[in-house]
């Protein structure tokens, strides 16, 4: 089995104070993953670092991707209430795994996966309201960019209630040549699929590159929030 190249970054972006953002890049495991925290100050880094944490745990003790993001689930729910802090914590997360020659791709929230193949697609749909409202017909692309309700999250660890958590989930087969980009919404409020196309085209044998021209990128057009990038690439 190929080893999935792969590159990584983070930056706190041009308007926030701390960066909420975490990550995971764990070849021997073939995970990799990135979670947007949300509270505030002693809430969203500590969400999501958590988060992380215990699906790299859980998986390590041979869990799969689903029941690993429903532990991470738990485990904020269980922090967020000895701190006293009643579900204000939480995070997002897109994670993929690699099992043999295929991928699965987990998400909650609006963190987002995509995949190249010369062309781009994205592989996730946020679990948002604007999202919804995309779905739906009622606004347009370009629309759900500029909404004022664009950060409104429907899903995310540690803010639904258990019994209504929904993990989404697409799976694929591996090919040679394919990239595949992880994100946090800071890339992606600040960059088009447009241009993150564009990148991948400048780039397509060269994911830390890429990782680095994105992030740029996304400072380049405002950064207005964290921006975490994972980029990986099947060997030709």
């Amino acid at each position: 089995m190929e080893p999935l190249e792969f590159g990584h970054g983070t930056d706190i972006g041009l308007h926030r104070s701390i960066n909420e953002d975490a990550f995971a890049a764990h070849p021997e495991l073939g995970l990799w993953l990135v979670a947007d925290g949300m509270g505030g100050h002693d809430a969203g880094e500590i969400a999501s670092a958590l988060a992380r944490d215990t699906v790299v745990a859980s998986m390590r003790g041979g869990r799969d991707l689903v029941t690993a993001i429903t532990h991470a689930h738990a485990a904020v729910i269980a922090h967020s209430s000895r701190a006293g802090q009643a579900l204000e914590m939480g995070t997002t997360m897109v994670a993929f795994h690699r099992a043999a020659g295929n991928f699965q791709i987990s998400w909650i929230g609006d963190s987002r996966a995509y995949l190249f193949d010369g062309n781009l697609s994205r592989l996730t749909r946020d679990h948002s309201y604007v999202e919804a409202l995309l779905q739906q017909g009622a606004i347009s692309e370009a629309e759900m960019r500029a909404h004022p309700n664009r950060n409104v999250i429907t899903h995310a660890i540690g803010i639904t209630t258990s019994g209504s958590l929904h993990i989404d989930t697409v799976t694929g087969p591996l090919k040679p040549g394919t990239m595949f980009l992880l994100c946090s919404d800071g890339l992606t409020e600040a960059v088009t699929d447009a241009d993150i196309s564009t990148i991948f085209a400048r780039n397509a044998s060269a994911p830390q590159a890429c990782v680095d021209q994105l992030i740029a990128a996304a400072l380049a057009g405002g950064g207005s929030d964290n921006i975490t990038v994972i980029v990986l690439r099947c060997a030709a």
